[in-house]
């Protein structure tokens, strides 16, 4: 059996409408379980602080926890030694919200004010990916199409029946990033408690995010 075998590829450009701040807390203990109930001690203090933004408790989504033992390495009459320093916890979280410059603000206002001082990342989103995938596959099976008749009629020959379809299902990077480097909240504020009110003026315009994927298909031809 003659086949042709054609790659297509689905390109689309989406507007985000979801803002997503991502934070990094760390702390340091002479013990494993002080390291713990301090990460612990800082999640819920960030906890209260966007609950009283407007956000559920649950929307603080942890990304990655984890408690590793410090060293620091020094000289000691011309040898190399290592000592122990503690448990450093480093815990990763996520929130998003409908994009909104205003609300955004006023987030990032009471961040810096807060005690704890997570480092920042701001990226933007959207919010039905689900959508945008299948209307990328989409696209990227009809380029495929029009490319193989495009081929076959050059070639002379016959499109038959599709005898596969392959798709990698990747992951794929749905997101802008305006601000590459992290943020430090605490910025020499006096980490007193920021009124609800406050903000800071914050005008981003975050770019069209542009994804692209690609689909392999073969035909029998004659």
């Amino acid at each position: 059996m003659r086949t042709i075998r054609v790659t297509g590829k689905g390109q689309i450009r989406l507007r985000p409408d979801t803002t997503k701040i991502t934070m990094t807390l760390e702390g340091l203990d002479p013990e494993y379980s002080g390291a713990l109930r301090h990460s612990a001690q800082d999640t819920e203090c960030l906890r209260e602080i966007l609950a009283d933004l407007g956000f559920e408790r649950s929307e603080l989504k942890t990304l990655n926890f984890k408690v590793d033992a410090e060293y620091e390495g020094y000289n000691e009459d011309g040898l190399y030694k290592q000592r122990f320093l503690g448990y450093k916890f480093l815990h990763y979280m996520k929130v998003e919200f409908e994009a909104d410059n205003e609300r955004l603000g006023r987030i990032l206002y009471a961040l810096a004010h807060c005690p704890v001082n997570p480092k920042l990342k701001l990226s933007y989103t959207v919010k039905d990916q689900e959508t945008a995938k299948n209307e990328l596959l989409g696209k990227a099976v009809s380029d495929a199409g029009k490319k193989a008749v495009i081929l076959a009629e050059a070639a002379g020959v016959e499109l038959k029946e599709i005898q596969s379809i392959d798709y990698s299902w990747g992951e794929m990077d749905f997101e802008t990033r305006p601000m590459s480097r992290e943020i430090l909240a605490k910025n020499g504020m006096d980490n007193r408690a920021a009124p609800l009110s406050a903000s800071y003026d914050v005008n981003i315009e975050p770019e069209d995010i542009e994804v692209s994927d690609t689909v392999t298909m073969i035909w029998e031809i004659r």
